[in-house]
């Protein structure tokens, strides 16, 4: 019960996060900084996803490619 509490918690902090209601004032690495400054919404993304893997949608199986096998 706790655990599900925690997850839910980080997802909902990693979407709040994503969607930055503050317009950038809370920035734990800035955006304008070439190469990393998009490392941490990156970072609250892949938190998202996993938390809602945890909760039984992935979202992830839209990433992979279906390899399309050809009868010979």
């Amino acid at each position: 019960m706790l655990k599900n509490i925690s997850v839910a918690i980080l997802g909902i902090v990693s979407l709040l996060y994503i969607l930055n209601p503050g317009m950038g004032f809370v920035e734990f690495i800035q955006d304008y900084i070439p190469f990393a400054g998009n490392l941490d919404e990156g970072g609250a993304a892949v938190l998202l996803l996993t938390c809602l893997r945890y909760f039984g949608l992935d979202l992830t199986r839209f990433f992979n490619r279906e390899k399309k096998h050809k009868d010979d």
